[in-house]
């Protein structure tokens, strides 16, 4: 039995929260980049946050947000941590009250190690797949092989998951957690119950 956390990204319904945390979710990720076709506004993230049974972490995932936005979400939403997904520095990525990951995308000769120095303060780095122009949600895998076996920081790996090879990548990554999106959606931002509980068992049976 696998004891790697998980997070259910993208949620932008209240059913599909509860329906993330009755199947076992550690983590709902609420995404703030108007881009996205998963974005919330603080109403929808508030009432889904409201919605939540205990012990369920709140992830707020922001692109390159100002500083000002930053706050002014933060003072309407009450999340638990932060995922920054765009280009911000460390110090862009500190003083926000909050613990956060960084999310990297992945590519041939990157110096994953290197990144994890850079973002010393980061409670974890999020390895995400490589699509230019788009910071996210891509639905595609990367190569895992480029992930070094030990880097200083807990790995969340994302990109391309889903039930049918989560398993797998637990066993060749052996990540802290996984983060999942398009792999449990029957729409974008509208996900799908059983890809849920069929993703949250394949990562406990791993």
């Amino acid at each position: 039995m696998s004891n790697v956390r998980s997070k259910i990204c993208g949620i932008t319904r209240v059913e599909d929260a509860l329906a993330a945390a009755h199947a076992g979710a550690d983590a709902i990720g609420l995404v703030f980049y108007a881009k996205s076709p998963r974005a919330v506004t603080v109403e929808q993230a508030r009432a889904i946050i409201r919605a939540l049974p205990p012990f369920v972490t709140t992830v707020g995932l922001f692109v390159d947000a100002s500083r000002c936005e930053l706050g002014e979400i933060l003072d309407a939403v009450p999340l638990d941590m932060l995922q920054f997904h765009g280009d911000e520095t460390p110090e862009q990525c500190e003083g926000h009250g909050r613990p956060w990951m960084k999310a990297l995308r992945v590519r041939p000769g990157d110096d994953l190690e290197a990144a994890c120095q850079r973002y010393a303060g980061a409670s974890a780095i999020l390895l995400d797949a490589y699509v230019a122009g788009v910071p996210g949600g891509t639905g595609q895998a990367f190569d895992w092989s480029l992930i070094p076996a030990r880097l200083s920081k807990p790995v969340v790996l994302a990109g391309g998951l889903s039930a049918a090879n989560v398993a797998e990548a637990i066993a060749r990554v052996k990540p802290w957690a996984v983060d999942v999106s398009g792999g449990v959606e029957q729409g974008k931002g509208i996900k799908d119950a059983g890809k849920i509980q069929a993703f949250l068992q394949a990562v406990q049976g791993a």
